[in-house]
């Protein structure tokens, strides 16, 4: 092993293609997340502040999956009605739980903030580890930073939706929701900054709002809007897509996919939690199983209370779900009252996404995975958080945001990019792990593991996650236009070629996996 002198980490864990060593997690008197962080030879730079309840809330709020249902449903809507969101959304749940399962295994074996580019280095093939990982790396910063986008997409435009409801005068222009979604970033981003000690704290505070706020918007709409006959909810048939049937219900998927998508936020919050190697699993788990529910019960409810469908679908708000609440309370005060409580919410989950996106960006610049990985790695010395990375998530997520003034799809394009990224990542590590189990090579399992039976839920998720990714690309309809394609493709596209001429310029001399730090690589070295 040589040292790159450039740096204070050094020795990449990817090059022999596993921990640092079997016994370095042998010390007396270390915590289970000291032990973690020795075998994996990173020192501990971030404070852990999490907990398990707080990180539940962290996980369960960005899904945000009972809230996502009224601004996504709209794809799946006029893909199918009910059967695509009902039928859908129970195979994109078991889906997501074979995904979860294994996403779940490999942070308790590696439970660090670069979480699946970290697992790919240690997974696979010696001669693949170096590129497998940069490229794990490079989607997965693609993924949750459109993620982090989608979030205060949502607020702002949202916001907007209102003033149309309250204001006939107002004049709609995209770039004013641009220019709200900003505004919403800001207020993310001083929560993750100058607020950061009181963000566990608010997590748990927000979670029991999460629950709250269900009530409160499903209380009002099953007592008093106009009620669908049960046939329309569960069996009409409804594609005005465009798209054949059997095509239409797979792009439908989107809807429902998206709806889980964020649980591995967790992962990449790894080295700030407690016992982070059965708490992240059990708040992934926990966090599908809590926003099933919640999220099946709510697209039930939408389906039974949308009234006149073509009224809610022609909305100026932009948004059929203000249309629903209107027609439900008869009144601008209350769908206001409704619709806040919906922003509110979302407003919330972008501080976890802008938190997850930036420890995973950070974890793969402290790697040199990126451009100027030596500023963007840099922690804050006053607040122990990765502040650079911070403001990078911050300025791409405002470059995303100007989608928006061009297409009137940005936000399913951006909620595609998300998909597409995190997917990508996960196809990578789940094969990976799919080939481990195949040949019988070794499995350094951590606490959380399933066993004889890993093999076949590792297969199934790989089949799952694969389809909605290749779906996740389509417009929601057709004909398709400059102005109503889903762009999703060529940003990925692009983002990928770039990244591919990075790796070939500069990236794969620079580059050379997950790097143990110096402390740790001298210990291996005279071991």
């Amino acid at each position: 092993m040589a040292f790159d002198h450039k740096g204070d980490t050094e020795v990449s864990q990817g090059a022999h293609n596993g921990l640092v060593d079997d016994n370095f997690d042998d010390s007396p008197g270390l915590s289970n997340d000291e032990k973690d962080m020795r075998r994996m030879g990173k020192i501990q730079q971030t404070k852990r502040n999490f907990g398990l309840l707080p990180l539940l809330g962290f996980t369960t709020i960005m899904l945000n999956s009972w809230e996502s249902v009224f601004p996504f449903f709209l794809t799946g809507f006029i893909n199918g009605g009910g059967p695509t969101l009902i039928y859908g959304y129970i195979f994109c749940f078991f889906g997501s739980i074979a995904m979860c399962a294994s996403i779940s295994e490999m942070a308790s074996m590696y439970p660090t903030s670069g979480g699946q580019y970290h697992w790919a280095a240690l997974l696979a093939p010696a001669k693949w580890s170096k590129f497998l990982s940069w490229l794990t790396g490079w989607v997965s910063v693609l993924g949750w930073q459109a993620g982090c986008a989608s979030g205060t997409f949502l607020g702002g435009t949202i916001i907007q939706g209102l003033l149309v409801l309250n204001d006939p005068t107002y004049n709609y222009q995209r770039w004013h929701g641009t220019l709200l979604l900003y505004a919403v970033l800001l207020v993310s981003v001083f929560v993750n900054t100058v607020a950061i000690r009181i963000l566990p704290a608010l997590e748990g505070i927000i979670l029991i709002l999460h629950v709250l706020g269900f009530f409160a918007i499903l209380i009002p709409l099953v007592h008093l809007a106009p009620i669908s006959p049960a046939e329309f909810v569960f069996e009409t048939w409804s594609n005005v897509s465009g798209y054949s049937d059997g095509l239409s219900w797979l792009v439908g998927l989107l809807t429902s996919s998206v709806l889980f998508i964020g649980f591995d936020g967790a992962c990449h919050m790894a080295e700030e939690v407690k016992n982070a190697s059965i708490n992240v699993p059990r708040a992934m788990f926990f966090t599908i199983f809590l926003n099933g529910a919640l999220g099946f019960s709510m697209i039930i409810v939408i389906l039974f209370t949308i009234g006149n469908v073509d009224d809610a679908l022609a909305t100026p708000t932009g948004y059929p779900f203000i249309e629903i609440f209107m027609n439900a309370t008869q009144s601008k005060a209350g769908a206001t009252a409704m619709t806040s409580i919906l922003i509110a919410l979302i407003v919330f989950a972008t501080f976890g996404f802008l938190a997850s996106a930036s420890r995973q960006l950070w974890a793969f610049a402290r790697d040199q995975g990126l451009p100027f990985s030596n500023i963007i790695a840099r922690v804050d010395p006053r607040w122990s958080i990765p502040l650079y990375s911070i403001a990078l998530t911050a300025l791409i997520n405002s470059l995303l945001a100007l989608i928006n003034i061009g297409s009137t799809v940005a936000f399913n394009a951006i909620v595609s990019l998300v998909a597409v990224g995190l997917f990508s990542s996960y196809v990578i590590t789940i094969s990976l792990m799919v080939r481990k189990r195949l040949t019988g090579e070794h499995i350094p399992f951590g606490p959380w593991n399933m066993g004889k039976y890993g093999l076949y839920v590792n297969i199934y998720a790989l089949a799952y996650t694969t389809i909605v990714m290749v779906f996740s690309f389509f417009p929601p309809a057709t004909p398709v236009t400059a102005v109503s394609m889903n762009w999703s493709c060529a940003v990925y596209g692009g983002v990928v070629i770039l990244g591919l001429v990075f790796w070939a310029v500069k990236g794969r001399h620079q580059w050379k996996g997950p790097l143990m730090d110096r402390r740790f690589a001298e210990q291996a070295e005279t071991s």
